[in-house]
């Protein structure tokens, strides 16, 4: 496989220079336009709350924030990542702009009240503060500390795009408003099991360009001998353990995992994975406002960390560790593992790298003891897809394109 060139959109994203960097971010900018217009055409823009999502307009808005917090109002930006990300901001050309879009300021529920900019003045807002990021971008010279905001305002909007997928599935927007925004999933043919030889291997990212903050830094691990799955767990496969009533036996799931599923049905009634409508003879999934045949190949997709856990248990497999899971998707290509259709639940908890310290984006630590999700999805930007991306969320969450794959024991 050739080395990717400097049009690369990871390249770009992670080493590009001050030009390369400008068209990209031109590119992410137009994206997030195209999804407001999108949620604008379904008259999504103006809701009542939706249950553990941000409201579109705060989305969109927040892309301007982002951008206008870390460049135009940062002081420090010159620092890169060695930056104080407390230090005094200069003031917004929006006076409620912390209020409307700091994403400490409010809750994903008060988002939905909150008197937010729509339609034209969210457009205003986002042309004001993007022209704002070409200007500076274009005076700033070529380096790593230099473009650093650059580049973490690209990362940023890019993870957005995902953010707005997961709320057009869950609003059942439809093919037509969506458009190309929106490709088919993958099917791929089944491949057999990898199997891996013990080695060393260097989990996470060194030094140089920009590093997403859950990648710092690489060190060494060692990895046993294994067997991986080449590609994730189908819908196939998951309808095997729920027509043998996983979803029944407290056996399969760990005491979290169990707490959690009593809860859920005992709120919303017997488990499925999100969207799901039926499992026996076929999957009927509710997908862009449509119900349809889920294809048995493809990867099952929306099911939480428990899920994923209970599945491995019951096929007498286990969940890969992130250390197993990124081996395999950097030297084993060419052997059939497949990655970027679903982001995959791995065994690890949420934890910094050995030796990280916060860097300018770090984020207060959650509430809730989070799991780790490696890979893409079909929906990941081109930019993101990199096999030492990982993501931490909560185990529970199966809003996402979330899905998992299996080791031997």
């Amino acid at each position: 496989m050739a080395a990717p060139g400097a049009d690369d959109p990871v390249t770009v994203l992670r080493h590009g220079s001050a030009q390369a960097l400008s068209l990209a971010l031109m590119r992410a900018r137009n994206r997030t336009l195209q999804w407001l217009a999108a949620f604008e055409d379904a008259g999504a823009l103006r809701l009542v709350e939706v249950d553990r999502f941000s409201p579109p307009a705060w989305l969109g808005g927040h892309a301007g924030w982002f951008q206008e917090w870390w460049i135009a109002r940062h002081v420090q930006r010159g620092r890169g990542d060695a930056a104080d990300a407390q230090s005094l901001r200069l003031a917004s050309i929006e006076p409620d702009a912390d209020r409307w879009w700091h994403p400490q300021a409010s809750t994903r529920a008060e988002r939905w009240a909150m008197d937010l900019p729509l339609d034209e003045a969210l457009r205003a807002w986002l042309m004001a503060t993007f022209e704002t990021t070409l200007e500076l971008l274009a005076q700033t010279p070529d380096g790593d500390d230099a473009l650093f905001v650059f580049r973490a305002a690209l990362w940023h909007e890019h993870t957005l795009g995902e953010a707005f997928a997961e709320l057009a599935q869950a609003l059942d927007l439809t093919p037509a408003v969506l458009g190309g925004l929106w490709p088919e999933p993958p099917q791929r043919a089944a491949r057999a099991a990898v199997a891996l030889p013990a080695r060393r291997w260097t989990l996470g990212s060194g030094r140089g360009g920009f590093v997403p903050e859950l990648e710092k830094w690489a060190h060494e691990v060692a990895l046993p001998a294994t067997e991986i799955d080449a590609q994730p767990v189908s819908w196939a496969q998951y309808a095997e353990f729920v027509d043998d009533g996983g979803y029944d036996e407290r056996r399969w799931w760990s005491d979290a995992g169990w707490a959690w599923l009593r809860a859920h049905v005992h709120e919303h009634g017997p488990r499925l994975p999100r969207y799901v409508e039926q499992m026996r003879r076929g999957v009927l999934l509710r997908d862009r406002g449509r119900v349809v045949h889920a294809a048995a190949t493809q990867p099952v997709r929306h099911v939480t960390f428990h899920e994923a856990q209970a599945w491995c248990r019951w096929a007498g497999r286990r969940l890969p560790t992130e250390a197993e899971w990124e081996h395999a998707a950097c030297a084993a290509a060419s052997r059939g593992f497949a990655w970027g259709d679903v982001w995959e639940w791995v065994a690890d908890r949420a934890q910094p790298y050995p030796g990280y310290t916060p860097g300018a984006l770090a984020r207060p630590q959650p509430a809730v003891a989070q799991a780790v999700l490696r890979g893409a999805s079909w929906l990941t930007a081109p930019a993101l897809r990199h096999p030492k991306a990982r993501r931490f969320a909560d185990p529970a969450r199966d809003q996402g394109f979330c899905g998992f794959r299996s080791c031997a024991l």
